[in-house]
């Protein structure tokens, strides 16, 4: 290997990184795969919707961390996906075929979705691209009108549709997205010619000083930071060059005319070498401005990632590290080596050794006045070693070394050992993070950066403790845990999380903690955290604040605070109508008693026993139905009916009614079924069943409640396909003649982003709402040929509203003929 790099590049150290030990039960080139960079993690998406598998073999989304272990494993239940990519905050990418991006989190979880616009909707994804810029993670999509699409930041979606390149009928042999001047450019190739797309104009370009016979371009890369572009021919030549296209760096002919697998910028910061490294099914090739290639034979299917100082080579067995030899490290470790460094590290060796030679090679230093630079080149070359042995041989020669200086300045040697440390911490094979030192070193990734996606893999223990070795304010470590909490996680387990780990520590306010939650967007969590706050006078403002109105007079109650429960009483009058006011006090007999005492003191006194006029016997109804026991309740509401026949309200009496009858049935499930029913309403009674399986329950409580069969289809409609129980959403489809039509079904199914399923309804709809119906599934030529037989007018306009593109001008055309020959009629 040494003498490879001698004799061609200094880029060609490899190394292994971990021994993956993940059940692959497919080839790497059988799935999607996306790997975040910066030691990032691995997301695979198995069987992508593969024409040789089943129909009913579902592709399964996989996270795995860079050394194997798996983070998250979930059935893909959307539309056949394209691209996969990650964010610059770790989110996961998913580029589906209809222009929809679903975000999910690093652990599966589902995080948010957008479109990319019904243009990319009616033409379809041909191909993704997520690529990176100063203000964020982008996403590029070429369409099936081949016509391209991006955004530059998706975290502030903004949508440009690239100029139309001429002629082009077919899609690029290869593009990729280009960063320049702080805007995103589309580089595509067709044919022997590229073309550079902007947001106003599509130029012709042609790099300086390509060899002669091109016919094609086959694979194009652009380096990490976008600032170098290589390209590889159908002549087997690459070409190497700025991303300008205004420069030449060199050109390669690697003699192989078979297009790569990949092919990704291999450099390091600062270095003025430059590689790239190639690969197809079984070799790999790293080509610069040396007149000879490093080619390494892959004994397995593989998958390049580049990163800022090199490429990491992943597969079904190990995951490795390709990168240029530092010079440090080169100066050093290269054969029969005179450099400064080599030589105190012989004299360190020789030390320990006890040998007399010591002391010859440290004299030897010391004459040529070397010794400094001898200890600088041993504590840098420690931080591009891997191995923790070589690390710490090359630090004890610095060490030695040092003791022979009168005025070495420890920071440099006391920061290495420092990072050393938290990136060996790191690397370990049960946190799967390989960041190498370039990558802290120039800045590219900060300690508070590393601390964040060491949280976000829940790794809070060790975010602490690296707080606690480089002595940064703890607060740092528990405030990023906390607002990672306030995201992801379940509200009850982290909540207890967040106990166990503060406690009853003297000065932390649970209430604090809570009203952060709370402006997360968290309120559940928040209504936890606060059961953990021992203060009722901090608890109860912060509940009304989250408008839980009815938890803040529990609060109150549970304190014994009068003061605090008249203070959520008045919250509450001045908050509600009054009679959400009283029936909020329900349940509340000690609050009902305070408030009569109020209304006795207060309200009567000051504005006299005519504001009772009316209406006070029937509120006194919904008073009487305090009570907490079931049987207790049941016979309030008997009393607070007398109460509403005895003031004339028959429709409240009956009401009350029923809500005895459905209060004694809801204790009789609880009891039969397990779960909660008891103070559910009629229609959220009916929902739980259907959720939990019991169709025919529901169906039956309907009946006895007189739930019309609108309103009960309605709620099965919406329960099944929030369960996504599609098979079961199918059969009630079909038990008898839907009430409501089948364009619910249509519009429900494409609320969850299943298209396949809402195929199905919509050539079951009426013909008054069939087009709309097919245009929901985006068939626009077929709504266009029921809307033309039709002769609607409105149908037709409402087809020309959704004719965009090339692919729909045909039917456009079609309209518009029917249009003219109507009105010669």
């Amino acid at each position: 290997m040494r003498r490879l790099i001698s004799a061609c590049l200094s880029v060609g150290r490899k190394y292994e990184l971990y021994s993956m030990d993940w059940d692959l039960k497919e080839e790497l080139r059988d799935c999607l795969v996306a790997a975040a960079p910066y030691g990032g993690p691995i997301a695979l998406l198995r069987n992508p919707w593969r024409k040789e598998k089943a129909a009913s073999v579902r592709p399964v989304l996989e996270i795995y961390s860079a050394s194997g272990l798996p983070l998250a494993s979930l059935l893909w239940k959307s539309g056949p996906a394209v691209s996969l990519g990650w964010s610059a905050e770790e989110e996961l990418l998913c580029v589906q075929e209809d222009g929809v991006v679903l975000v999910y989190g690093l652990h599966g979880d589902f995080r948010r979705h957008f479109s990319m616009g019904n243009e990319v909707l009616q033409n379809r994804v041909l191909d993704a691209r997520i690529f990176h810029t100063e203000f964020g993670s982008g996403v590029a999509i070429l369409t099936g009108a081949h016509r391209f699409t991006l955004s530059a930041n998706v975290g502030d979606l903004k949508l440009r549709r690239m100029p139309e390149v001429p002629g082009l009928q077919s899609a690029p042999s290869c593009w990729t997205a280009l960063c320049q001047d702080r805007v995103a450019h589309i580089l595509l190739a067709v044919g022997p010619d590229l073309y550079l797309l902007d947001h106003a104009a599509c130029s012709a370009v042609t790099p300086p000083g390509l060899a002669p016979g091109v016919s094609s371009f086959l694979q194009m890369a652009v380096s990490f930071t976008y600032r170098h572009l290589a390209l590889f021919t159908d002549t087997g030549y690459i070409w190497m060059g700025t991303a300008s296209l205004k420069e030449k760096l060199c050109e390669f002919n690697c003699n192989i005319r078979a297009p790569p697998k990949q092919m990704v910028w291999c450099s390091r910061p600062r270095s003025k070498e430059r590689a790239v490294v190639v690969a197809w099914e079984r070799r790999l090739m790293v080509v610069g401005d040396a007149p000879e290639s490093i080619q390494f034979v892959l004994d397995e299917d593989s998958y390049l990632v580049p990163e800022l100082d090199g490429v990491r080579i992943f597969s079904r067995s190990t995951h490795e590290f390709l990168h240029e030899v530092p010079v440090a490290s080169e100066e050093i470790f290269k054969i029969a080596s005179m450099a400064p460094g080599a030589l105190l590290l012989e004299a360190q060796k020789e030390y320990e050794k006890e040998s007399q030679k010591a002391d010859e090679y440290l004299r030897e230093i010391q004459e040529l006045g070397q010794l400094t630079q001898a200890v600088q080149q041993c504590i840098e070359a420690a931080g591009h070693e891997h191995r923790p042995d070589m690390q710490k041989s090359l630090l004890r020669a610095a060490s030695f070394g040092k003791c022979f200086l009168d005025r070495f300045p420890p920071d440099s040697f006391v920061r290495m050992c420092q990072d050393l440390r938290v990136l060996n911490a790191i690397r370990d094979y049960y946190i799967g993070i390989p960041l190498t030192y370039i990558k802290c070193r120039y800045k590219q990734l900060t300690i508070q950066v590393l601390l964040d996606r060491l949280v976000l893999r829940r790794l809070y223990p060790l975010a602490i403790q690296i707080c606690e070795y480089l002595r940064l304010p703890e607060v740092q470590g528990v405030s990023r845990i906390l607002a990672h909490w306030a995201y992801v996680g379940n509200n009850e387990d982290v909540a207890r999380a967040i106990n166990q780990k503060l406690g009853d520590t003297p000065g932390v306010s649970y209430s604090d903690i809570a009203a952060r939650a709370y402006g997360c967007g968290r309120t559940e969590l928040a209504i936890k955290l606060l059961e953990y706050e021992p203060r009722s006078g901090e608890q109860v403002p912060l509940l009304l604040k989250m408008k839980r109105s009815k938890l803040a007079l529990s609060k109150a109650i549970e304190s014994g605070d009068t003061d605090l429960v008249f203070t959520v009483l008045l919250h509450l009058k001045n908050e509600l109508n009054r009679g959400d006011f009283f029936m909020t006090l329900r349940n509340q007999p000690m609050a009902l008693s305070l408030y009569r005492q109020f209304c006795k003191h207060q309200e009567l006194e000051t504005r006299g026993p005519g504001c009772w006029s009316g209406s006070f016997s029937g509120h006194l109804g919904l008073l009487f139905a305090a009570h907490p026991r079931i049987e207790g309740r049941v016979a309030a509401l008997q009393t607070a009916a007398d109460a509403f026949y005895k003031a004339k309200n028959e429709f409240a009496a009956k009401a009350t009614e029923d809500q005895m009858r459905l209060l004694r049935l809801q204790r009789r499930l609880e009891d039969e079924l397990g779960g909660r029913f008891v103070d559910l309403s009629l229609h959220d009674t009916v929902t739980t069943l259907v959720l939990g399986g019991h169709s025919k329950r529901a169906e039956q409580l309907a009946r006895d409640f007189r739930i019309p069969d609108k309103r009960l289809w309605w709620l099965k409609l919406t329960a099944l396909a929030d369960l996504e129980d599609w098979e079961e959403l199918e059969k009630f489809s079909k038990s008898k003649k839907s009430p409501i039509g089948y364009l619910p079904f249509v519009e429900i199914c494409m609320k969850q982003h299943n298209k396949y399923e809402a195929k199905k309804y919509a050539s079951r709809v009426g013909p008054e709402q069939k087009v709309k119906a097919l245009l929901l599934v985006g068939d626009v030529a077929q709504a266009a040929d029921v809307a033309i037989e039709h002769r609607n007018e409105a149908e037709l306009t409402l087809v020309l509203s959704h004719c965009t593109g090339a692919t729909d001008a045909a039917t456009a055309d079609k309209i518009q003929r029917t249009r003219a020959q109507a009105q010669k009629k």
